[in-house]
Protein backbone atom coordinates (compact mmCIF):
# COMPACT_ATOMS: atom_id res chain seq x y z
CA UNK A 1 0.00 0.00 0.00
CA UNK A 2 1.41 3.29 -0.68
CA UNK A 3 -0.30 5.86 1.27
CA UNK A 4 -2.78 6.77 -1.14
CA UNK A 5 -6.30 6.61 -0.80
CA UNK A 6 -8.21 3.45 -2.08
CA UNK A 7 -10.45 3.65 -4.64
CA UNK A 8 -13.31 1.44 -5.06
CA UNK A 9 -14.97 -1.30 -7.66
CA UNK A 10 -18.15 -1.93 -7.12
CA UNK A 11 -20.64 -4.42 -8.57
CA UNK A 12 -24.38 -3.78 -7.99
CA UNK A 13 -27.56 -5.89 -7.94
CA UNK A 14 -26.54 -9.24 -9.10
CA UNK A 15 -29.26 -11.11 -8.89
CA UNK A 16 -28.87 -14.72 -8.18
CA UNK A 17 -31.30 -17.68 -7.31
CA UNK A 18 -30.12 -19.83 -4.09
CA UNK A 19 -31.64 -21.50 -1.42
CA UNK A 20 -30.95 -20.13 1.71
CA UNK A 21 -33.75 -19.35 4.29
CA UNK A 22 -34.49 -20.68 8.11
CA UNK A 23 -37.59 -21.82 6.96
CA UNK A 24 -37.48 -25.30 5.47
CA UNK A 25 -39.42 -24.37 2.08
CA UNK A 26 -36.81 -21.42 1.52
CA UNK A 27 -34.04 -23.96 1.30
CA UNK A 28 -36.09 -26.36 -0.87
CA UNK A 29 -37.93 -24.42 -2.96
CA UNK A 30 -35.21 -21.04 -3.38
CA UNK A 31 -35.55 -17.55 -4.04
CA UNK A 32 -34.14 -14.56 -5.40
CA UNK A 33 -30.90 -12.33 -3.76
CA UNK A 34 -29.82 -9.28 -4.90
CA UNK A 35 -26.54 -8.59 -4.11
CA UNK A 36 -23.88 -5.54 -3.64
CA UNK A 37 -19.78 -5.64 -3.81
CA UNK A 38 -17.92 -3.14 -2.91
CA UNK A 39 -14.19 -3.08 -2.93
CA UNK A 40 -11.95 -1.04 -1.45
CA UNK A 41 -8.63 -1.29 -3.73
CA UNK A 42 -5.84 0.10 -5.12
CA UNK A 43 -6.16 0.48 -8.86
CA UNK A 44 -3.60 3.50 -9.45
CA UNK A 45 -1.29 1.13 -11.72
CA UNK A 46 -3.92 -0.59 -13.34
CA UNK A 47 -5.20 2.85 -14.56
CA UNK A 48 -1.84 4.07 -15.33
CA UNK A 49 -0.94 1.13 -17.25
CA UNK A 50 -4.38 -0.21 -18.39
CA UNK A 51 -3.97 -3.49 -18.28
CA UNK A 52 -6.65 -5.66 -17.20
CA UNK A 53 -4.37 -7.83 -15.00
CA UNK A 54 -3.30 -5.38 -12.65
CA UNK A 55 -6.57 -5.07 -11.74
CA UNK A 56 -9.68 -6.60 -10.17
CA UNK A 57 -11.02 -8.75 -12.96
CA UNK A 58 -15.24 -8.18 -12.60
CA UNK A 59 -16.12 -11.31 -14.27
CA UNK A 60 -14.17 -13.35 -11.76
CA UNK A 61 -15.95 -11.44 -9.02
CA UNK A 62 -19.10 -12.17 -10.12
CA UNK A 63 -18.11 -15.74 -10.20
CA UNK A 64 -16.94 -16.02 -6.89
CA UNK A 65 -19.76 -14.24 -5.82
CA UNK A 66 -21.74 -16.52 -7.59
CA UNK A 67 -20.68 -19.97 -6.78
CA UNK A 68 -20.11 -18.53 -3.15
CA UNK A 69 -24.30 -17.99 -2.87
CA UNK A 70 -25.01 -21.18 -4.77
CA UNK A 71 -22.37 -23.85 -3.41
CA UNK A 72 -24.12 -24.41 -0.41
CA UNK A 73 -27.39 -23.37 1.84
CA UNK A 74 -27.43 -21.10 4.77
CA UNK A 75 -29.66 -20.25 7.47
CA UNK A 76 -28.56 -16.40 7.53
CA UNK A 77 -28.56 -13.99 5.25
CA UNK A 78 -25.52 -12.63 7.36
CA UNK A 79 -23.81 -15.99 6.75
CA UNK A 80 -24.11 -15.49 2.70
CA UNK A 81 -22.65 -12.22 3.01
CA UNK A 82 -19.56 -12.76 5.63
CA UNK A 83 -18.98 -16.41 3.08
CA UNK A 84 -19.01 -14.10 -0.15
CA UNK A 85 -16.44 -11.51 1.38
CA UNK A 86 -14.07 -14.07 2.65
CA UNK A 87 -14.05 -15.75 -0.40
CA UNK A 88 -13.28 -12.00 -2.26
CA UNK A 89 -10.87 -11.23 0.07
CA UNK A 90 -9.40 -15.14 -0.41
CA UNK A 91 -9.20 -14.86 -4.22
CA UNK A 92 -8.23 -10.57 -4.76
CA UNK A 93 -5.89 -8.53 -3.90
CA UNK A 94 -8.83 -6.12 -2.13
CA UNK A 95 -7.94 -4.29 1.20
CA UNK A 96 -11.67 -4.54 2.34
CA UNK A 97 -14.99 -6.00 0.91
CA UNK A 98 -18.40 -4.57 1.71
CA UNK A 99 -20.89 -6.80 0.88
CA UNK A 100 -24.31 -6.26 1.08
CA UNK A 101 -27.31 -9.37 0.52
CA UNK A 102 -31.32 -8.60 0.14
CA UNK A 103 -34.16 -10.96 0.76
CA UNK A 104 -36.64 -9.42 -1.36
CA UNK A 105 -39.52 -12.26 -0.24
CA UNK A 106 -39.27 -11.98 3.39
CA UNK A 107 -41.46 -14.74 5.12
CA UNK A 108 -43.20 -12.52 7.36
CA UNK A 109 -46.75 -11.25 8.60
CA UNK A 110 -46.50 -7.46 7.34
CA UNK A 111 -45.65 -5.15 3.88
CA UNK A 112 -41.90 -4.51 3.44
CA UNK A 113 -39.49 -4.18 0.10
CA UNK A 114 -37.08 -6.04 1.36
CA UNK A 115 -34.52 -7.21 4.29
CA UNK A 116 -30.70 -6.31 3.95
CA UNK A 117 -27.55 -7.08 5.84
CA UNK A 118 -24.54 -5.46 5.63
CA UNK A 119 -21.06 -7.19 6.24
CA UNK A 120 -18.12 -5.12 6.15
CA UNK A 121 -14.62 -7.05 6.19
CA UNK A 122 -10.66 -6.97 5.85
CA UNK A 123 -8.79 -9.91 5.85
CA UNK A 124 -7.70 -9.44 9.61
CA UNK A 125 -10.97 -10.08 10.29
CA UNK A 126 -10.57 -13.76 9.67
CA UNK A 127 -6.73 -14.08 11.05
CA UNK A 128 -7.00 -17.36 12.90
CA UNK A 129 -10.43 -17.99 11.61
CA UNK A 130 -10.84 -20.94 9.15
CA UNK A 131 -13.33 -21.47 6.58
CA UNK A 132 -16.55 -24.30 7.90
Amino acid sequence: MTGRRLDKVRLTHMVIYAHHGAHEEERTLGQRFEIDVDMSVDFFNAATHDRLELCVDYGDVYRIVHDSVTEKKFYLIEAVAQHIARRILDNFDVEEVLVKVRKPNVPIKGTLEHVEVECCRTRKDFDGHRLP
